[in-house]
């Protein structure tokens, strides 16, 4: 990570902060401010509040620098809660929500501000690959993670070795259905992770339209998506696999009997259409492989 990727986003004042303090941002996943709070740290598991507290001229003078001191052109990506930033850094904001016809126009006085550091953590699912790859062929394969236990970085890496020439394979064309900018972290379109040769992005495409579109004019041998869950979402699922694409998903969930019991994508789990299920923990750390499945539940992991 380039530090000033980070440091140019602040408030000058907690740049200065940051310097003194010594502040390792490798190792930071969260900077969070809020007003008339302290600033806090997150790393792993860990929490720094900062002695410095934020006042609304801090917010402002940080959303200055995060959209060039126009606010008003990514007003489509705050409606969404978050805007990216080079590094593939996502900066989340809550304020005052601007509603118009059932749908978040806008959010004004914003007062929370969270940046979520991007890591990439280049071969991280080489102990994977195997499960989910036998020679040509990849996987239907679906990711299963509580909430930050590293499934976006696991997926992330997943995506760079399967579009890759890795471990004496021909890479795949890949397609990344990025509705939250996560996976590729784009700026004005631009991948800032690494995710391989033969990748394309659809950044910020909602994943069951992003999906259909991929099918229909990229030609992919594999589909990637982030967070599936709602039923038009399975929809798509369904229709890429019958397209002969295959399928790497993530889900929020504990294990294979929790995403096994649920309504909609249970029936594809119970239909045994995932070939493959990866879980994720946190026991020694984010993205901790817990176990490998096959589409019946049975352990594959050694």
């Amino acid at each position: 990570m380039v530090y000033s990727e980070i440091t140019q986003i602040l408030p000058k004042r907690f740049r200065v902060y940051f310097e003194r303090a010594g502040i390792c941002l490798d190792r930071l996943q969260e900077i969070r401010l809020r007003i008339g709070q302290p600033v806090e740290l997150r790393e792993d598991k860990k929490r720094i509040l900062c002695r410095e507290k934020v006042d609304r001229s801090d917010i402002k003078e940080m959303l200055e620098y995060i959209s060039g001191y126009s606010l008003y052109a990514f007003e489509e990506e705050i409606s969404q809660g978050f805007i990216t930033v080079p590094g593939g850094h996502r900066v989340g904001v809550a304020g005052q929500v601007v509603m118009e016809r059932g749908n978040v126009k806008n959010i004004r006085n914003i007062s929370f501000i969270n940046v979520r550091l991007s890591h990439q953590v280049l071969g991280c699912a080489d102990p994977v690959l195997t499960y989910i790859r036998k020679g040509d062929r990849i996987f239907h394969t679906l990711i299963i993670s509580p909430p930050g236990c590293g499934k976006t970085t696991l997926l992330r890496d997943i995506v760079r070795l399967v579009s890759g020439q890795s471990h004496g394979t021909e890479g795949k064309n890949v397609t990344v259905v990025d509705e939250r900018s996560e996976i590729g972290g784009c700026f004005r379109g631009m991948p800032q992770n690494d995710l391989g040769c033969r990748t394309d992005v659809l950044d910020g495409c909602p994943k069951s339209v992003g999906m259909m579109m991929a099918v229909r004019s990229l030609a992919p041998d594999v589909i990637v998506v982030d967070e599936i869950g709602g039923k038009k979402d399975v929809q798509a699922l369904r229709y890429v696999m019958n397209c002969g694409c295959a399928l790497i998903a993530t889900v929020h969930g504990r294990d294979f009997r929790d995403i096994y019991e649920k309504p909609e994508l249970g029936d594809m789990m119970r239909e045994g259409l995932f070939e493959r299920c990866i879980v994720l923990g946190n026991t020694k750390g984010p993205g901790t492989v817990l176990d490998v499945c096959d589409g019946q539940g049975e352990s594959l992991y050694a």
